[in-house]
């Protein structure tokens, strides 16, 4: 089939280099002319493992190809997916201005039929807003989708050419077909496409996201209970996870969600509610606890240091609001680093992936170092944030000699309470029992 990708960012990218990945002609389009010449030459917008190799190799067969100009890349296309931004507004709602404006694009150029596609997470309504705008246009017959992705970021190739399921929300037969068509080859094991109504698939992004959200706050909350009464949050999210009804998914204590999904899908899901005049409490509790999380995580090291965090230098291990992406969009590590400097603390970091994404935000205020153990030199504390695996089992021999006190703040809990007492560290996580080591 011919598809066009309107957008070259996390989902586009991603999007367009696997449908060319099964012998579709994909043809990507962006305004970002500097974008589309790296897309070009094959070299990704973003880090996401694997995606390099398919753009080349799809560029290579001549099956996809990137350009500036909307009309080239739609022409020929029977399916075009709309991959576009849709930021928070300052109330929390989606910004529809980017899917908006190009709907406007597309009434003015098509010529014949096309299935037009959301792509990006959007709110309830947004398929008939397109199609209002794209049908204020023009005559020619259309038909505009719900499609959401449901790609996790550093594992986005994987579920894209594997996924658990598809969900399409078509209002006609026609375009129904088509897609069913496209996906085809994705779910030849057997994982189901799922047909429904448009609005329906438009929310259930959201519904998804919002409730994977709220688990992870509901852990924060009993982990820091567990912190109050003296119990172990590893031992009670092992009793949790063990009941069927529940599952071990998404049950881990840290210092918060983050991430380009997550924040802002929640945030659309309660804006979205308020417009219907119904107040989504749980969702507003799960934006609260994980805002606090961070701050209190922070609160932890001032507690340490009686409050006093004026001169003190901490080394931070990961940038990246998870593994395996350079996504620093709400990244817990962001609110973390500022708190620390408001308190006259200095940082050193490291990250494999974000320390540029995050330099842009915080210049020289904080030192950027190319490995971890180089941040520790001269440090008062190391504070892990991300879950790198090249951060789970260092050799804490070197760790210890490098630090100024054996003291590490995890964020993450990482490591082991036993290992951490017979090192001799003072070693404080989330919802555990802190280890006082040799302090």
């Amino acid at each position: 089939m011919n598809i066009a990708v309107v957008g070259t960012g996390y989902v586009g990218s991603v999007t367009g280099s696997c449908f060319a990945e099964t012998g579709n002609h994909v043809v990507c389009v962006d305004v970002d002319k500097k974008k589309v010449e790296m897309l070009q030459q094959g070299i990704p917008p973003i880090y996401e493992p694997g995606l390099e190799d398919l753009l080349k190799r799809n560029i290579d067969a001549g099956r996809l190809s990137f350009t500036t100009n909307l009309q080239d890349a739609v022409k020929d296309a029977e399916i075009i997916f709309l991959a576009l931004p849709t930021p928070p507004g300052e109330d929390g709602s989606a910004d529809l201005k980017y899917v908006l404006q190009v709907a406007n694009d597309l009434g003015d150029i098509i010529t014949d039929y096309k299935v037009i596609v959301n792509k990006s997470t959007v709110p309830v309504g947004t398929a008939e807003k397109v199609s209002n705008a794209i049908a204020a246009k023009t005559n020619i017959d259309f038909d505009v989708v719900s499609n959401p992705e449901f790609l996790r970021e550093g594992q986005a190739v994987g579920d894209f050419l594997k996924p658990d399921r598809v969900v399409i929300g078509a209002d006609s037969d026609k375009a129904s077909e088509k897609m069913q068509r496209l996906y085809q080859p994705f779910v030849r094991q057997g994982n189901p496409i799922y047909i429904m109504d448009v609005r329906s698939a438009e929310l259930t992004k959201y519904a998804a996201n919002s409730y994977l959200a709220t688990r992870i706050s509901f852990m924060n909350e009993i982990a820091n209970i567990c912190e109050r009464v003296g119990a172990n949050v590893d031992n009670v999210r092992t009793g949790m996870g063990s009941d069927s009804r529940i599952g071990k998914q998404f049950l881990y204590a840290g210092v918060g969600y983050g991430g380009s999904c997550f924040p802002k899908d929640v945030l659309a899901l309660s804006k979205t509610s308020k417009q219907y005049n119904y107040d989504f409490n749980i969702l507003d509790s799960v934006i609260n606890v994980n805002a606090q999380q961070r701050l209190n995580f922070v609160d932890k090291i001032k507690a340490f240091y009686n409050g006093d965090l004026a001169g003190k230098k901490f080394a931070i291990w990961g940038l990246a609001f998870k593994p395996n992406t350079d996504d620093i969009r709400e990244a817990p590590a962001l609110d973390i680093i500022q708190a620390l400097l408001d308190e006259g603390a200095s940082v050193s970091t490291y990250d494999p992936e974000a320390m540029a994404n995050v330099k842009e935000i915080f210049g020289d205020k904080v030192d950027f170092v190319d490995s971890g153990y180089k941040a520790l030199d001269n440090a008062d504390a190391l504070i892990t944030v991300t879950e790198w695996h090249i951060f789970r089992t260092p050799d804490f021999n070197i760790v210890k000699d490098r630090l100024k006190a054996p003291v590490i703040f995890d964020g993450r809990n990482l490591y082991d309470l036993k290992q951490m007492q017979e090192l001799g560290f003072y070693y404080e996580c989330i919802g555990r029992p802190i280890v006082k080591g040799q302090l």
